[in-house]
């Protein structure tokens, strides 16, 4: 009867018993993926989870499999072939150790030295085992050396055994006859050949050294030999030959610092240096011809001469091993003298020449040491604030106290009471401004525009000045950078807009016409189309006005015949030239009109005779154009 395997009861029914504790009774995943292709795998858990015991192999299988020979499966394994055997005196033969050691002896019968040391060479053959030990050759030594002891195997102990490589190392004592030998380093070889053995290497001493062998080493002779050099020879050879160099201390590092100039001579006849300043007028410094005084400069100086009190005593050639010579002076290498690094950046031709001839130096350019100024800081204009013209306001940002803006002169003399009138209209939706009239005056000395609207009767609007001189800018120019309206910007049917407000041109004069006649390069094919079209219009209705002339307007009539009238006085008389001038002045806004009274104090003082009776026909004002375009 097959049990229970949980509570150990047959499994009937009504003796089996559910867990309560199981909550989960879902069936383990039998197929799966493999490198990409689907394979079917054995469970090894059941339902709920419990694993499945005749899916594995019992531990009595296990151990059998373990403990089962593969000698039926697979036969009897065969046995590799044994190496080749090498005798030892062919394996390590020419293989030697060497040590380097030393020992001490004893000198009991002299009073200069009581010990000796010394130095041998132990080596150890690897092929047989065997030892020898090898004293080096001095000459003269009067001690017997070379072979101490002869190749053999050497006795370590009394027991009689013998010294292996493993008994030797660095830092040790080893005892052979009765002497002990400190070895205290070995060669490349045999570290390298013991270290592969497995042996930790002492660290290397120090070779002791003899001290009475010491003692006699003489020291190393030094011999000076006496110069030949003739100095009476150099002098005679060389005076009056100084090289110069051109140097500069530049000490911009330093607070209140700065480049100067100076000029270094070197004179051949006697080796002397002397360094001169360079002064330029109006340095601000003292014309103190000289840095230094001549005098011969020390390159080198004795290690005990350090503190050598420069400033109380002269220095000799007992404090100076090495004076500067005119090797030393070399253009585009820097030299310190006193404390300070002077660079030498160009030299005379007769140094170049000298220098060429002595040392076959031929390279010695001018070296430019002028620094490059900085690029200057762009001055950035603060924006318009819209009082007045922008060149004005800019001045106030190039000096404390602001001055005028510089003005053409010539451009005024040439164009001076030149000035362009034209008629305009108001561009405006409201009404009452369609029939509004304005002169426009453009004045070429100073490119201004001034507005004057003529007064009209009954109309609701004063008349007058409607905008004084200024420069007008353009609608789509920027603040920074204005563009200001120009001749030829003005013509017939141009839009001109003055500060939100759009005139339209209708009518020019006589003065325009003959200016845009005289320079039509000035102006636009479109501006030269549009006068010319103008003057056809006026031209073609000239003889129906003409025939209309019988039908005018009586006061227009009386105001043609006093002109004329006044004309004819004044043809023939005297300051005629002046009369045109006078006009204009007095007409500050250019608009054609003077009234009666300044009319009056004009011809008084030009003492123009004119007839009371003909000014009281037309009182109120005067047209200037008509009155003195004759004159």
């Amino acid at each position: 009867m097959v049990s229970n395997p949980v509570h150990g009861l047959p499994l009937l029914p009504g003796t089996s018993f559910k867990d309560s504790t199981k909550t989960a009774f879902h069936r383990s995943q039998t197929l799966g993926y493999r490198n990409g292709y689907a394979i079917v795998r054995r469970p090894t858990v059941g339902i709920g989870g419990d694993r499945l015991q005749f899916n594995q192999l019992s531990q009595a299988v296990l151990d059998e499999l373990a403990s089962k020979a593969p000698v039926l499966t697979y036969g009897q394994p065969k046995q590799a072939p044994p190496a080749d055997f090498i005798p030892a005196h062919v394996a390590f033969d020419k293989k030697v150790l060497k040590f380097d050691a030393y020992f001490q002896e004893d000198v009991p019968m002299s009073t200069e030295e009581q010990y000796r040391i010394r130095q041998v060479n132990i080596y150890y053959y690897l092929e047989d085992d065997s030892m020898s030990v090898i004293e080096p050759v001095v000459e003269n030594s009067g001690i017997p050396q070379g072979k101490l002891i002869k190749r053999q195997r050497l006795a370590k102990n009394d027991r009689g055994d013998h010294y292996h490589w493993k008994d030797l190392n660095r830092g040790i004592n080893i005892t052979i006859y009765g002497k002990t030998f400190r070895v205290v380093d070995c060669d490349q070889f045999t570290q390298v050949f013991l270290e592969s053995q497995g042996i930790e290497l002492n660290p290397p001493e120090k070779m002791a050294l003899d001290p009475y062998t010491e003692l006699r080493k003489q020291p190393l002779r030094k011999y000076v030999t006496p110069s030949d050099f003739d100095q009476l020879k150099q002098f005679l050879t060389f005076d009056k030959q100084v090289l110069r160099f051109y140097a500069i201390w530049d000490d911009t590092d330093s607070m209140y610092g700065e480049c100067r100039t100076y000029i270094i001579h070197y004179y051949l006849m006697d080796d002397t240096v002397e360094i001169r300043e360079v002064h330029e007028r109006n340095d601000g410094r003292d014309p103190f011809p000289l840095l230094m005084n001549r005098q011969r400069m020390p390159k080198v100086l004795v290690e005990n001469a350090k503190n050598f009190p420069q400033c109380v005593l002269e220095i000799s050639d007992q404090e100076v091993l090495e004076w500067y010579t005119a090797k030393d002076f070399i253009v585009g290498k820097s030299l310190t003298v006193l404390g300070r690094t002077f660079f030498i950046y160009d030299c005379d031709p007769f140094t170049r020449r000298y220098y060429k001839e002595k040392f076959g130096i031929t390279d010695l350019p001018r070296i430019d040491v002028n620094k490059q100024e900085p690029p200057p800081v762009k001055q950035e204009l603060p924006p318009y604030n819209g009082f007045g013209l922008v060149e004005d306001s800019a001045q106030n940002c190039f000096a404390l106290i602001p001055k005028a803006p510089k003005k053409d002169v010539i451009k005024m003399l040439v164009n001076d009471n030149k000035v362009l009138r034209y008629l305009a209209a108001l561009e405006s939706p409201i009404p009452e401004d369609k029939d509004r009239r304005f002169v426009f005056s453009y004045f070429l000395a100073t490119d201004m525009i001034s507005i004057f609207e003529p007064p009209v009767r009954n109309s609701g609007i004063i008349g007058g000045k409607y905008l004084g001189r200024t420069k007008v800018v353009k609608p789509y120019s920027t603040v920074d950078n204005p563009i200001y309206y120009g001749p030829s910007d003005f013509f017939i049917g141009a839009v001109i807009e003055v500060f939100g407000h759009r005139f339209i041109i209708l009518d020019t004069d006589e003065y325009v016409l003959k200016y845009m006649e005289s320079n039509a390069a000035q102006y636009s094919p479109e501006a030269l189309a549009s006068v010319q079209k103008h003057v056809r219009k006026l031209e073609a209705p000239a003889s129906e006005s003409e025939s209309k002339q019988t039908e005018k307007d009586p006061g227009v009539q009386e105001l043609e015949a006093l002109i004329d009238t006044v004309q004819n006085q004044l043809k023939d008389h005297s300051c005629k030239d002046n009369i045109r001038e006078a006009f204009q002045i007095y007409d500050k806004e250019a608009s054609g009109y003077v009234d009666r009274d300044m009319f009056f104090k004009i011809c008084e003082s030009l003492n123009v005779p004119v007839d009371d009776s003909l000014v009281k026909e037309r009182q109120g004002l005067t047209m200037l154009p008509k009155l003195v375009s004759n004159s």
